[in-house]
């Protein structure tokens, strides 16, 4: 009896030792399997971690990508504006040119003196020396324009300068006008060739240049009656080249000179065109 009980104790502590063996060992592989299980789970908040800035830098990216659009967009609309101003002022140039030489044709002028205008567009850019050169054959300053007619040779080369104008060529149109000038600077022309010359410079937007033939018509023959439009015309030259001060004072100049002529209206229209677009 006794040693049936004492090998059922040792059986049961057998099992006891079996089982407590098995959990030793079981223990460190649990703990693996834990560190395992948090390494795994830190690696992936890491890939989260890193797709969540990877996505903040590619919103940031597009958002800046947005306002430079944005930004184009506007300086696209302004030149847009300025495009369809440069075209309505050319328009209006060209309008205005020839409405004056088809008055000119019609009589509306005589020979040799046509009236005044505003604005018109481009071709190559002549030489500003050009016209220093022609202003250098001529008198320093002609008190009044001389009296006695032009000569037969005078009104050709003049009349031919001026056909080139009003077909369009003005490139010809300038050099044929430079050319008389030198060749006939006390011709009775000249005023008028100086205007025109200016003109066609002005026309295609060598405002530069045009505005330095306008003045030696202004300097050198301030008894003409082609000296209002042409100080007219200075004022229009220094709007193009953005000479504003310089500009409003010319053209108060020509309203305050010249009152009752067309060249003080067009001044006046112009300067409160001036103020509008400042006021704006």
């Amino acid at each position: 009896m006794k040693k049936t009980l004492a090998t059922s104790i040792m059986a049961r502590l057998g099992v006891a030792g079996a089982i407590a063996s098995a959990t030793l060992f079981a223990l460190p592989a649990l703990a693996q399997d834990t560190r395992l299980s948090l390494a795994d789970r830190v690696s992936r908040l890491e890939q989260q971690s890193q797709a969540q800035a990877g996505t903040t830098t590619l919103v940031n990216q597009v958002n800046d990508l947005q306002q430079q659009v944005s930004q184009l967009q506007g300086q696209i609309e302004e030149l847009q504006h300025q495009n369809q101003q440069l075209q309505d002022s050319q328009k209006a140039q060209y309008a205005d040119l020839d409405s004056r030489l088809g008055r000119i044709e019609k009589g509306g002028a005589p020979q040799g003196q046509p009236a005044a205008s505003s604005p018109p567009p481009s071709t190559p850019n002549p030489s500003a020396a050009a016209v220093a050169g022609a202003s250098a054959a001529a008198p320093a300053v002609a008190a009044s324009a001389p009296s006695q007619p032009a000569s037969g040779d005078q009104q050709a080369a003049y009349d031919a300068a001026f056909k080139s104008l009003r077909a369009g060529d003005y490139v010809t149109a300038s050099r044929g006008f430079r050319d008389f000038l030198v060749k006939y600077p006390d011709s009775p022309l000249a005023p008028n060739a100086y205007y025109w010359l200016g003109e066609s410079y002005y026309v295609t937007m060598n405002y530069p240049v045009a505005i330095e033939a306008f003045q030696r018509l202004v300097k050198q023959y301030p008894q003409s009656d082609k000296v209002s439009d042409g100080l007219l015309k200075v004022g229009y030259c220094q709007i193009e080249l953005k000479q504003q001060d310089a500009a409003i004072a010319t053209l108060k100049q020509v309203t305050a000179k010249y009152p009752g002529t067309k060249a003080a209206g067009l001044a006046q229209e112009r300067l409160r065109r001036l103020q509008r677009q400042t006021a704006n």
